[in-house]
């Protein structure tokens, strides 16, 4: 499973809550290009996680979004997590599609729905992901809410990716 998203969306903060593991965060450009992987439970199965560094579209203008663009296209991972900032969906949404176009299994985070909650803003969950197509689970990883649920959805998808098709 690799983890997606913008830079400063909590990607590595949710990295160590499902791992376990302690990731140093910085908000500085050019810190995060190496990629860090841990180990968490699927069920029964252990499994990879990669904490990826910030990547805005499969069209790199960085570094770091090269390496987040090759490790995607090279290794093709199982599972994508998408983790996005929920105050700013409607800029982070764009990424969401080109994985789909791009044929990945992609789980939607939407991080931070405190902040959302701050400023009086409501997501309609379900509702967005009816129309996505795919599990959408909101979060607040540097406080744990909402990674019960995120398990949930990882296994159920991780079931899917683990047995054979019929």
């Amino acid at each position: 499973m690799v983890l997606v998203g913008s830079p400063n969306v909590g990607k590595s903060a949710l990295f160590n809550a499902l791992t376990g593991a302690y990731v140093t965060v910085s908000n500085y450009p050019g810190t995060t290009v190496e990629l860090t992987r841990g180990a968490g439970r699927l069920g029964d199965e252990e499994v990879e996680l990669v904490d990826t560094p910030g990547f805005y579209s499969f069209l790199p203008v960085s570094e770091e979004e090269r390496v987040t663009r090759h490790l995607l296209l090279t290794e093709q991972p199982d599972l994508v997590l998408h983790v996005v900032e929920a105050v700013a969906l409607d800029r982070m949404l764009a990424l969401t599609l080109q994985l789909l176009e791009a044929g990945f299994t992609v789980i939607l985070v939407l991080n931070m729905m405190d902040e959302c909650e701050r400023l009086g803003l409501s997501v309609d969950v379900a509702g967005l992901s009816a129309r996505l197509g795919i599990p959408v689970v909101a979060t607040v990883a540097s406080r744990g809410l909402g990674l019960d649920e995120l398990r949930r959805e990882v296994a159920l998808h991780g079931r899917r990716i683990l047995e054979p098709a019929v």
